[in-house]
């Protein structure tokens, strides 16, 4: 009796003990320049990426999220879907679903945010509006979900991601009046100043992508993210790293952390790049690591020892 006992008592205080981020926040909104919580107080989203679900759909699984939110202490993941690679959504449609609703799935159950990332360089308009009404049509009653309707525009124009943009979000707000949309912009989500100067308006809830490499963007993109913030542009970074912008090359710690330090000051989310195992520093599992989670220190890759502690410690404050 007294060891079941102290087995009752130690998984109620298991369950106590798991944060349930949308439970407690529950629908978020833009205001000004910041995400808010139903309570009307500002919100900061910390988590991972996943890796392009057509080479990475190994992870693509409900005990890797599972282990994300009670391990890493994720109140948020990133479902990247591939669009044109080999495997991806155009060329596999019902596959590349399957993949991201298994995560989406999976982080409603655990009560944390998701992040569904339209993950594409190009602009592929007609097959993004169809994804993202079934996506909205049958997730978009849910607090959980984030839209990202452009991963990072290359060489578009910002007037081609606006417009594109625009189109997305009618979609989505034709259906789902409330979830936040993320608005990427040129050059792979750094040319934030040309959102700034001309952002889309008559739309509530759109927050607009900026992502560093800490190794090459450095404080120039800092200020340059500032004066977008200045400006009234609310900023949401849906990837980042510690290394060069090809993914690899060493970790720059001094600028990792003060990008970190910037995010933290500001109240701007920040997902990291990314729970995969290729052969590069941003990839954060070895290649041993288990699709269902479980991963400790021996199955992670430098920057997935530092950005679980980076995680736990903010998400913990």
């Amino acid at each position: 009796m007294g060891k079941l006992l102290v087995t009752v008592i130690g998984i109620l205080f298991a369950c106590l003990g798991q944060a349930q981020p949308v439970k407690q926040h529950g629908q978020l909104k833009v205001e000004g320049t910041q995400l808010k919580d139903k309570s009307g107080e500002s919100m900061v989203l910390r988590g991972m990426s996943f890796g392009w679900h057509n080479w990475w759909s190994k992870y693509y699984t409900k005990e890797a999220v599972e282990w994300l939110a009670d391990d890493w202490k994720c109140n948020v993941v990133r479902a990247a879907m591939g669009i044109e690679p080999e495997g991806g959504y155009l060329q596999h449609k019902q596959a590349s679903l399957a993949a991201i609703k298994t995560v989406v799935d999976a982080a409603i159950k655990k009560n944390i945010y998701v992040i569904v990332d339209w993950h594409s360089h190009n602009i592929n308009k007609e097959e993004a509006k169809e994804f993202f009404k079934e996506i909205a049509t049958q997730y978009g009653t849910n607090p959980h979900i984030i839209y990202e309707v452009f991963n990072e525009p290359d060489y578009e124009s910002w007037q081609e991601v606006k417009d594109y943009s625009i189109d997305l979000i009618k979609t989505i707000r034709a259906i789902d009046p409330d979830n936040i949309i993320l608005i990427g912009s040129p050059h792979w989500d750094q040319d934030i100043h040309l959102a700034a100067n001309d952002p889309i308006k008559g739309f509530d809830n759109l927050m607009y992508t900026m992502h560093y490499y800490a190794a090459t963007h450095k404080q120039w993109l800092r200020d340059r993210t500032d004066e977008a913030i200045q400006k009234g542009l609310p900023i949401f970074i849906s990837e980042c790293a510690g290394m060069e912008a090809t993914g690899d090359g060493p970790l720059n710690m001094e600028e990792w952390q003060a990008w970190i330090n910037w995010a933290e000051k500001r109240k701007v989310s920040w997902i990291t790049w990314s729970v995969s195992a290729k052969k590069e520093a941003c990839s954060v599992l070895l290649p041993e690591a288990d699709a269902k989670g479980g991963w400790l220190e021996l199955h992670l890759r430098e920057s997935g020892i530092l950005t679980r502690k980076f995680i736990r410690k903010y998400n913990s404050n």
